[in-house]
């Protein structure tokens, strides 16, 4: 048995013993509870240097990893923004002090971390945004909303992006700040969606102070920080779903197909041939993405790849389960009751969260094919001079 085979083996074994007892939907402390072990074992930010917390191996161990808890069910979800796209931000762009001060408590589940981008007028054109930081002292005082900001009931910390020159284009006048989610000024409200749950959340900024220490990057140059970061939160999003059981399946949609005697029925079989090709390819794209990422590799535009493929993927598997299961679909007990009905519910907003296809798309076509750019007249404008979001509803007053 080689090394690898070894650390897998041992990777297994650990996560048999630290789940069996793990309740059907673990709270918040239990989530807490489950990362610090996963850390204390050594499986936390294996690819992380060791500097900053983590177990500074390779990349074949992180995929030996992933591939033994592909058959686990594990309650990291609540870290997920803080490991995927938080975490590796700072590592990228963070000084040595945020390094050493934030991702060793983000991988030890102590600290959990949400991303402050999107706004009411500013979604898929975020450079939009018009949440300002301004100077004051040694520091920065922020005024402003966030939307559609995932776990933040539950963050300890958020990656802001905020508007501090609106003299400049509005691309250049952004700044990057780490944001105490806790401190006064802050105010968390959640937003119910079809689901039933509140996935998403409303962030107000109500003269928030942020020491000057808390700057990501540098000063007005915060949307090349951001761009840091969508880049991981795509690779992050299309990742993370390829190592998670998706409710209506191909394996779990053909069972239903079986049961109800559909599986002659032409337009059931095209459709089951569809989700399962869907499912290769999505599968296969992040296998090849992930060994790039831990390679060194910088996957660039082609996590946007990574994103439409989940989001109809996503779409296509909700089709499946309307057209197999008809009626049952809202309440189908064959495969953990209430899973499929949720997903049907959450589908639509997988093709909305971290940028909408059509974005998306533009971005594959710009970016990755070389096709010419969309026309963009307000690049070279300065920001208070152009007609976005609250600007243009107050311009037409």
């Amino acid at each position: 048995m080689t090394d690898l085979q070894e650390y897998g083996r041992r990777a297994r074994a650990w996560l048999e013993a630290n789940t069996r007892d793990l309740p059907p939907e673990p709270d918040l402390a239990a989530a807490r509870a489950f990362m610090a072990r996963l850390y204390d074992a050594g499986y936390s930010g294996i690819t992380w240097p060791a500097a900053y917390g983590g177990q500074g191996l390779s990349a074949a161990e992180e995929r030996a990893f992933q591939q033994a808890a592909r058959d686990f069910t594990l309650p990291i979800g609540v870290f997920g923004i803080g490991l995927g796209m938080c975490g590796p931000t700072i590592l990228s762009l963070g000084t040595e002090e945020q390094k050493k001060r934030y991702l060793p408590p983000l991988l030890r589940g102590e600290e959990i971390w949400c991303q402050l981008f999107s706004e009411p007028g500013a979604g898929s054109d975020v450079a939009s945004l018009q949440t300002r930081a301004v100077r004051d002292g040694d520091g920065w005082v922020v005024n402003g909303q966030k939307v559609w900001t995932s776990v933040a009931r539950q963050a300890d910390f958020g990656l802001l992006i905020a508007r501090t020159d609106p003299d400049a284009t509005k691309h250049r006048g952004i700044t990057m700040f780490v944001v105490d989610m806790h401190d006064p000024g802050v105010t968390v409200r959640p937003l119910r969606d079809m689901t039933g749950e509140a996935h998403f959340n409303e962030v107000y900024f109500d003269d928030v102070r942020v020491p000057a220490d808390r700057v990501v990057g540098e000063v007005n140059g915060g949307w090349q920080a951001a761009v840091t970061t969508l880049l991981h939160e795509r690779v992050s999003i299309g990742m993370g779903a390829a190592r998670t059981e998706r409710p209506a399946s191909f394996n779990v949609m053909s069972a239903a197909a079986r049961e109800r005697g559909l599986l002659g029925d032409p337009a059931v079989r095209d459709r089951l041939v569809d989700l399962y090709v869907r499912e290769r390819a999505f599968d296969l794209f992040n296998a090849r993405l992930s060994q790039e990422v831990k390679a060194g590799i910088d996957p660039g535009a082609r996590g946007s790849v990574a994103k439409l493929l989940l989001a109809e993927l996503t779409l296509s598997s909700a089709d499946s389960a309307g057209e197999i299961l008809g009626p049952e679909t809202v309440a189908y007990a064959g495969h953990d009751e209430g899973r499929i009905a949720r997903a049907l519910s959450w589908a639509p907003g997988m093709a909305l969260g971290g940028g909408t296809n059509e974005i998306m798309r533009n971005i594959i076509g710009d970016r990755v094919l070389g096709l010419p750019r969309e026309p963009q007249v307000d690049r070279d404008v300065p920001f208070r001079e152009l007609k976005v979001g609250t600007q243009a509803k107050e311009a037409g007053r």
